[in-house]
């Protein structure tokens, strides 16, 4: 089976001598790093962002491709609202076929009760006028041809979106570029020239670029960067494995989540297979940080399996260095893509998954598979903010698995935060002081 469709080896698409100055730096080349490049540079803002592997080669081509409103937490809705909105908008602008789709996720019900919990968001729903609906047994059924299982029920939003994240992100950044934007790709960000608490530059490994305003949205690699200069975020990577199916007959056009497996119908008519679980590496900052993911653990106990340690290079792997100078080689630069293997049993369970529920198809074949590291925050919703120890630093990580969807959403925010203008949404719940100053940590949901 051929593994994920991307290779170090494909030819750098954004290359070029790194400029001397620019007003803001971006680090990280993912779907909110374009993003936020993106709406900057329609400012007229120079921006320079620098990617250490390739644009979107970690998690934000790596995700299931749902752009959904359904299930989101109360305070990332009104922003994921503006996403949906903006998701339109950018892909017609880009004028490349990134696989949009209005087709709906719906979320299965094993029991009443599962019912029942849907009705908390039902009246979030409601107070932003959603299409949002609860479906009964029978017409959850009629969604799926051939289904072999009978539900409690089903809630749909036949409004939200899928589309093709390999596809996608690699096309916004291809627009950001033709609108200013100075993209790097195989550059590492080493560390942030800092001069009496101001940021005044960025080391990279090509050298020096001078600016006075930086944004970290390095995804996985956020925490061990910002731990570098002394800022501390308690953000963990869980890895999850993703698969894709051989072409197979539509039985169902939107994507769909429960019975042990989370399917998408996709571009080239196969489906993108997840399964409802992920697994944690045991590090140093998974030690340090354990007591404050004790609420999500103990809100959904079983979405979560361990490992001892993770493999040497990943940003929370024992042997990773935590220290290093701006003159020689970083982390960032010994593992250009964070590529992890998928997880043999959880493909096998899936495709037995998938097949047991929809058992007209005699074989489910899958023709590739991969895995990819989800940046998580103990409370399953980021932080965007400005970092106050350090003028100029902005910070937009931990998108828990919600961030391709919110992608757009979380750039055009941010771009606004940059720039000192309102962000047109209450992003309080986002802050990152909420970690040091006594909050209660409240858990959001979990899909």
């Amino acid at each position: 089976m051929p593994a994920f469709p991307f290779s170090l080896n494909d030819p750098i698409q954004h290359h070029g001598p790194l400029p001397k100055t620019s007003d803001v730096v971006i680090i990280g080349g993912g779907v909110i790093g374009v993003t936020t490049a993106l709406f900057l540079a329609k400012r007229k803002i120079s921006v320079t962002l620098i990617e250490k592997g390739r644009i979107a080669a970690e998690q934000s081509s790596r995700n299931w491709g749902w752009i959904r409103k359904q299930g989101r937490d109360a305070d990332e809705l009104p922003i994921v609202i503006e996403a949906c909105r903006l998701w339109k908008e950018l892909a017609a602008e880009c004028g490349e076929d990134i696989g949009l789709n209005e087709t709906g996720v719906t979320y299965l019900a094993n029991s009443d009760k599962q019912m029942a919990g849907f009705e908390t968001f039902m009246k979030l729903a409601s107070a932003y006028d959603l299409d949002t609906r609860l479906l009964d047994s029978g017409q959850t059924a009629s969604l799926f041809k051939g289904i072999s299982r009978k539900f409690a029920g089903s809630m749909k939003t036949p409004s939200d979106l899928r589309a093709e994240p390999w596809l996608a992100v690699p096309a916004l950044a291809r627009l950001a570029a033709r609108l200013g934007v100075t993209i790097i790709e195989n550059c590492a960000a080493r560390t942030l020239d800092i001069s009496a608490g101001e940021v005044s530059g960025v080391w990279t490994e090509a050298g020096r670029i001078e600016t006075s305003t930086v944004l970290v949205a390095g995804g996985a690699w956020s925490s061990l960067f910002l731990r570098k200069h002394g800022v501390s975020i308690p953000q963990l990577a869980v890895r999850a494995t993703v698969a894709a199916t051989e072409p197979l007959p539509e039985i169902h056009a939107g994507a769909a989540g429960g019975a042990d497996v989370a399917f998408r119908r996709r571009q080239d008519g196969g489906y993108t297979l997840a399964p409802a679980s992920h697994r944690l590496y045991l590090g140093p900052d998974a030690f340090r940080h354990a007591m404050k993911y004790m609420p999500a653990l103990m809100a959904h106990p079983f979405g979560t399996r361990y490992s001892p340690a993770a493999p040497e290079g990943y940003p929370d792997s024992w042997s990773t260095p935590r220290n290093w100078t701006a003159d020689a080689e970083s982390p960032f630069e010994r593992m250009r893509v964070l590529n992890p293997a998928p997880e043999q049993s959880s493909l096998e369970a899936i495709s037995r998954n998938f097949q047991r529920l929809f058992p007209q198809f005699e074989t489910v074949r899958l023709k590739t598979a991969w895995a990819g590291m989800i940046d998580a925050m103990p409370d399953i919703v980021p932080i965007v903010d400005r970092v106050e120890a350090i003028t100029g630093l902005f910070v937009a990580t931990g998108m828990s698995g919600h961030g391709f969807g919110i992608g757009p959403g979380i750039g055009r925010v941010v771009s606004d935060l940059i720039q000192g203008n309102a962000p047109g949404h209450d992003l309080n719940r986002f802050r990152l002081s909420r970690f040091t100053d006594g909050s209660r940590i409240r858990p959001g949901p979990a899909i």
